[in-house]
């Protein structure tokens, strides 16, 4: 490999929702990674499904583009 052109691959703590960590290596920046989403909460693995507010988003479409 060239020198001087290819990022620094470095030991980092990667610290999972569920209160997990690990040690991987990683080009990433900074010694730590927090993750918000992992298999024991993202709704894909759970089955659960988290339901967002779009009835406002809804309500605006069919004041715009609604039959009237």
């Amino acid at each position: 490999m060239k020198d001087k052109i290819h990022p620094k691959y470095e030991i980092i703590t990667v610290h999972l929702a569920d209160g997990t960590e690990f040690q991987t290596r990683s080009t990433m920046k900074g010694p730590v990674y927090r993750s918000d989403v992992d298999a024991t909460n993202h709704p894909f693995f759970t089955g659960k499904q988290m339901f967002v507010d779009t009835a406002g988003r809804v309500e605006k479409f069919m004041r715009r583009y609604g039959k009237k």
